[in-house]
């Protein structure tokens, strides 16, 4: 087997494709408005360091989020006194957050099902 089957700390996994709306949305739920960054670092954060976060992926799922109406943004300072956009959830965001969390709970229940069964002989 290769290297990518050893565990190592120092290797962060990407986020998977179809969890970082989500994954945004509970953030914002949890944290109240933050700016991508802020975002970024508490997905990798709540992960336990195992998820890295890619910034040309962030600000594409940010916009489509916004354009969807599950968050808005507006400009502020940061903590460093930079300008920087922050994002909220909405109210549909709100609701979107609690149907795709049920989904998620669902999906992975089934998953855990599969992984359970232990092979035939």
């Amino acid at each position: 087997m290769g290297d990518r089957d050893k565990t190592d700390k120092t290797d962060k996994t990407d986020v998977w494709q179809g969890t970082l709306a989500l994954m945004v949305l509970k953030t914002l739920q949890a944290m109240g408005p933050l700016h991508g960054y802020g975002i970024a670092r508490r997905i990798e954060q709540i992960s336990g360091g195992e998820l890295s976060v890619n910034y040309g992926t962030l600000y594409p799922a940010l916009l489509k989020l916004e354009q969807e109406g599950y968050v808005a943004a507006a400009w502020g300072v940061s903590d460093n006194n930079r300008r920087a956009k922050f994002y909220r959830l909405t109210r549909a965001g709100r609701r979107h957050v609690l149907r795709e969390t049920g989904e998620w709970r669902r999906t992975t229940a089934i998953l855990a099902r599969f992984l359970a069964v232990e092979g035939e002989p």
